[in-house]
């Protein structure tokens, strides 16, 4: 064996994994190639074209490893051309070195990934779609199906997780992939019925499926109970991703207190957790615990800021502290890191229409649907935008589509109960969707709070406080303290309703209308005269507008930000 060549010490020093110093010497060979073509040949100039581009791919270069890929790919066909000659059985002619060539499909391979960084999908799609099926990876069939997934391509996507599972039936994100296209839990089941009997301690599988299934098609109670049952299972007890999921049901569910529960649990047993941790700041967000929400945000920055859950989560302390452009920015940002984080397209959304872009918010909630087709609140947002720019027809349109496509539950019927309390004509039908969405969950907050609405515009006040003190029972909630508060001060009950308002802050101290309430009782207690009274408005009212001046020099100091962050 003759000396090693200055080609096969490149190769050796990338197969050691020492990238900058590939990318010294490849650079200074390439261009005594390129002075004197005879220098390599067409083999060894393609090696030193993918060790080259590699190891840009190494340093996040991706526009100039593709460049070099693409070239390699020219230098690979000239090299199929030549080989052709040579004759099938002299084996003297295939030299070591062309048995380890790096692999073309491994080339397209990096290539896609490249587009994928640099966001060009359609690019990514069509060098991986150019590789004939039978030579296809399981990696790359799991990368072209979430691709097509993205793409709306549904059927093509769902061929490709199944070639996944087709080769490596333990594959369960692959799974998930084709839940989440509607491909029924029994059909995904039966590709991986085969290796669950033959190994042992796999039983749970068949399980998991079926849960997911529910979950995919959003029925939440089912997937619920389904989880439960596989994390009571002594061998899957405290699975973070089990846990995260139960969270992430409850939230969809609309159970928050059990949410917030299973997140805690989750983070307590994985601390550098990050996934769902944007549903879970949002919810302490909504609740009022703005300082909890800070940390958080601190926490997760630590962990990682290449996620979009850290800054979805300081974007919703930003957004509960009223500073909208500032969380607008944050959920723009959240976006670039993640265009599939539907917890930062909610947010975007959001701000946008508490800005009064409602146009441009109306996209972010359509997009949140896309991704996720069985999420209520997507819907609820897209149609406060309706609601907000005097679309009622179109809100109603929606909301009977979200009761149809969902299910007649509390959440559905009391979504649809919103819209219809818009309405002057649909106010009996409001009534009864209530009525209905109370009987199924009497203690759900978004129905009862509806419902005290309606009572009150029909002033029925002694009505309205059973109604509350009955849901408070099991339960505290902030808004409920709260508006119990305003139906005492109407049946002349001033001691308690302070008593309900104090409660209401203690639950949520940012409560702005429960600081109101209290005010305008002690204001009240103390007489005082008409003039002094507006006095006190105009202050409120000046204390308002210097928040808003706030927000406002804030967005000029974002507004610089905000065309990069732009959703393209």
């Amino acid at each position: 064996a003759g000396s090693m060549s200055v080609v096969e010490h490149v190769r050796e020093m990338a197969a050691a994994g020492l990238h900058s110093n590939v990318r010294l010497l490849s650079g200074l060979l390439l261009t005594m190639s390129g002075n004197n073509p005879e220098l390599f040949s067409p083999s060894q100039k393609y090696q030193l074209l993918v060790y080259h581009a590699d190891s840009l791919f190494h340093d996040k270069e991706y526009r100039n490893a593709v460049s070099k890929y693409t070239m390699a790919l020219q230098q690979k066909k000239a090299l199929s051309k030549t080989s052709k000659v040579r004759p099938s059985t002299g084996n003297a002619t295939s030299t070591p070195q062309s048995q380890c060539l790096p692999s073309e499909i491994e080339v397209k391979y990096k290539m896609a990934e490249c587009y994928t960084m640099l966001k060009q999908d359609k690019d990514a799609i069509a060098i991986l779609d150019g590789i004939p099926s039978r030579q296809r990876t399981p990696k790359i069939n799991m990368m072209l199906a979430n691709l097509y997934k993205k793409a709306g391509q549904e059927r093509s996507s769902v061929t490709s997780y199944k070639e996944v599972l087709r080769q490596c039936p333990l594959a369960l994100d692959a799974i998930l992939g084709l839940l989440s296209l509607s491909v029924k839990g029994a059909e995904v089941a039966s590709m991986t019925i085969n290796i669950i009997q033959s190994i042992p301690n796999l039983d749970w599988l068949s399980v998991w499926i079926k849960a997911y299934a529910f979950v995919h098609t959003g029925d939440n109670t089912r997937a619920i109970n389904t989880i439960c049952s596989l994390e009571k299972k002594s061998l899957l007890r405290d699975n973070v991703d089990l846990l995260g999921s139960l969270a992430d049901l409850y939230f969809r569910a609309g159970d928050n207190k059990n949410s917030i529960l299973k997140f805690e649990q989750a983070q307590m047993l994985d601390p550098y957790l990050i996934k769902g941790m944007d549903v879970y700041g949002y919810l302490l967000a909504r609740e009022g615990r703005l300082e909890d929400v800070e940390n958080l945000g601190c926490r997760l920055f630590n962990i990682s800021d290449q996620h979009a859950e850290p800054w979805v989560v300081s974007g919703c302390h930003s957004f509960y502290s009223k500073r909208y452009s500032r969380a607008l920015y944050l959920g723009a940002k959240a976006i670039q890191l993640n265009s599939n984080s539907v917890q930062a397209l909610l947010l975007k959304g959001a701000a946008l229409r508490n800005m009064g872009r409602v146009q441009e918010a109306i996209i972010h909630f359509r997009e949140a649907i896309r991704l996720a087709p069985c999420r209520l609140d997507c819907y609820e947002g897209l149609i406060e935008c309706y609601l907000a720019s005097n679309s009622i027809r179109e809100a109603m349109v929606m909301a009977n589509n979200v009761y149809k496509t969902l299910g007649a539950n509390a959440q559905t019927l009391t979504l649809l109960a919103t819209v219809c309390l818009e309405d002057p004509v649909t106010q009996e039908k409001a009534k009864t969707l209530l009525d209905k969405a109370l009987t199924q969950r009497p203690d759900y907050i978004k129905a009862v709070v509806k419902k005290a609405e309606l009572l009150s515009r029909e002033q029925k006040y002694e009505d309205g406080i059973a109604l509350l003190r009955n849901a408070l029972a099991n339960q505290s909630d902030c808004v409920l303290h709260r508006i119990l508060g305003d139906f005492l001060v109407a049946v002349n009950e001033y001691q308690e309703a302070m008593d309900q308002y104090s409660i209401a802050l203690s639950l949520d101290p940012n409560d702005q209308k429960s600081l109101e309430g209290l005010q305008k009782m002690e204001k009240e207690e103390s007489p005082t005269d008409a003039t002094q009274e507006e006095d006190v408005d105009d202050m409120e009212g000046s204390g308002e507008e210097g928040d808003l001046e706030g927000s406002d020099s804030e967005a000029a100091q974002w507004a610089d930000q905000e065309q990069w962050f732009g959703m393209q």
